[in-house]
């Protein structure tokens, strides 16, 4: 089982109760077995990327944590609490950015907030500061076809922050990105989970990506999909893009990529 890290301040302290707690969780699809056996604890504000090959059940695994698909087998709980459904301390980014072409920057970011029917005019507020946090909040009454594919998946993850939520899942958000506007999204999103300290779910299949990103990195193989191997990233924060020439980085990488490469040999 995949256990949670020691407190960094105090490494010799017990390790706290999950937020996110996994337990031998399996997800038929009639006769197919898409994950099998799959374990994990995420702790309070840690950034835990989930690293495999396209296909391999990333995403499912993903969906049944939010309470959007129904495991087979095994108990996903959250701060205790068996997830049984769509939780509201989930926020959810997913691939695409998903903004409804209609509505306006500011208003696709309190999009939850009406679904959850909360009060709009208090939240009004804190997602301007979301935007500015973004940097971009001169687009606040901009439609989305209006802005580039960077600036409309910056609106989605603000838009999953919009309510507060203490988990933050995240489905391959800057797969649809070009190389650089990838990394500067990655740099981006570490300086909004500096300010924030959620607890991040990361699924990709980036190895650089996930080792950039993550206090930690676990690595799934091939369906049926589990858990084949788990990396802490011992790497300073916060950190910037020229970390990626570090050569303790690329022992990282190279580690991964050699955890995957086994993988499709078993």
């Amino acid at each position: 089982m995949s256990t949670l890290p020691k407190s960094k301040e105090n490494p010799g302290a017990e390790p706290s109760s999950p937020t996110l707690s996994i337990k031998n969780v399996r997800k038929l699809y009639h006769d197919l077995e898409a994950i099998k056996n799959v374990s994990l604890d995420v702790a309070q504000n840690e950034f835990v990327s989930v690293l495999g090959p396209s296909g391999c059940g990333k995403s499912t695994l993903l969906m049944m944590v939010a309470g959007t698909v129904n495991n087979s087998e095994g108990e996903i709980s959250i701060n205790g609490k068996p997830v049984t459904g769509p939780r509201p301390e989930i926020g959810m980014v997913f691939q695409q950015p998903v903004l409804l072409p209609w509505r306006n920057v500011l208003d696709n970011v309190l999009f939850p907030i009406e679904l959850l029917k909360l009060p709009r005019a208090k939240y009004v507020e804190r997602a301007m500061e979301l935007l500015a946090m973004a940097k971009i909040d001169d687009f606040a009454h901009h439609l989305p076809r209006q802005l580039s594919g960077g600036m409309r998946q910056r609106v989605s993850i603000c838009r999953a922050l919009v309510h507060d939520p203490s988990i933050l899942l995240m489905d391959e958000p800057f797969s649809a990105l070009d190389a650089l506007t990838r990394d500067e999204m990655g740099v981006e999103l570490l300086r909004i989970w500096q300010v924030h300290r959620k607890t991040v779910l990361f699924v990709t299949h980036s190895i650089r990506e996930a080792a950039f990103l993550s206090d930690r990195v676990v690595v799934m193989g091939r369906r049926p999909a589990t858990i084949i191997k788990e990396m802490t990233i011992n790497l300073p924060r916060p950190r910037q893009i020229g970390l990626t020439e570090d050569e303790q980085f690329n022992q990282y990488v190279r580690g991964l990529r050699k955890a995957i490469e086994a993988s499709h040999v078993r």
